[in-house]
């Protein structure tokens, strides 16, 4: 009988018209460099090199690819945490612009979250860029991850075309595999961020489109970098949690449970 992890993810990919696999040989872990590469906007330093790809396969942590057709259009590299925590560090997962719109990034996570379960793990973490609003929407909405912490200037100055020029803000997620919230925003039902009755509720709101003010105004976008920081630095150390995020509204954010007044 098809497990659930499975049967989502197999749903996820006929839906996305995508074959997802393990990449183990040297000839397909070069292609998904210069995969990387591309999305990333340097195609002469990937983000990854074949190299490193070729030791994280040999160790048996996550290196996979999506095809359409005969065309590897995303690739998602995790490793493992400490053997303790049982848990995956999910590093890097990108999807060409050729399929926008086709929910490849989705059949992806899915596919790697079905990985981890059949091995034993059983939380996924990985980080994100908080002012990038799909990216929030699609990790807090979309796959149902948490908020676990907010890492100012997280690695420091980097060269790609994604990154150049700001700072690298990001947010640590966690994603509990087996979560009932999971289980279900893998079917197909996003969770969606709600104020309970009588909570002291704030939103911290970030810009439509992120990406495209800082080709067109990149001073604009350092404010919004700081602004976010602010806020949500001041929200968690003050006993706030992120408890979802508006596509409109932004991240909503709440007393921890058990402080509402």
């Amino acid at each position: 009988m098809t497990t659930e992890p499975q049967a989502s993810f197999e749903a996820a990919a006929a839906r996305s018209r995508v074959v997802v696999r393990e990449l183990t040989e040297l000839h397909e872990l070069h292609l998904a460099a210069g995969v990387l590469g591309e999305i990333w906007g340097v195609p002469d330093k990937p983000p990854m090199n074949a190299e490193l790809l070729r030791a994280l396969a040999k160790a048996e942590s996550y290196v996979a690819a999506a095809y359409d057709g005969a065309t590897m259009v995303g690739v998602c590299v995790g490793f493992h945490s400490a053997p303790a925590a049982r848990a995956m560090h999910s590093h890097i997962a990108g999807v060409t612009s050729a399929m926008t719109g086709r929910h490849v990034g989705f059949a992806l996570k899915l596919h790697q979250r079905a990985w981890c379960l059949d091995r034993g793990i059983t939380l996924m973490e990985w980080t994100y860029d908080p002012l990038v609003a799909r990216n929030a929407w699609f990790n807090l909405g979309k796959l149902g991850a948490r908020v676990a912490e907010y890492l100012p200037d997280f690695y420091g100055s980097m060269g790609d075309g994604i990154n150049r020029d700001d700072e690298t803000d990001r947010i640590l997620v966690h994603w509990s595999l087996e979560e009932s919230v999971v289980v279900d925003a893998c079917a197909g039902t996003p969770v969606r961020p709600v104020v309970p009755a009588g909570a002291a509720a704030s939103w911290v709101a970030v810009p439509h489109d992120i990406e495209a003010m800082r080709l067109g105004d990149l001073e604009q976008a350092r404010s919004w970098r700081l602004k976010v920081r602010d806020q949500l630095t001041v929200a968690l150390a003050t006993g706030g949690r992120v408890a979802g995020f508006d596509k409109e509204r932004g991240y909503l954010v709440l007393p921890t449970e058990g402080e509402q007044s």
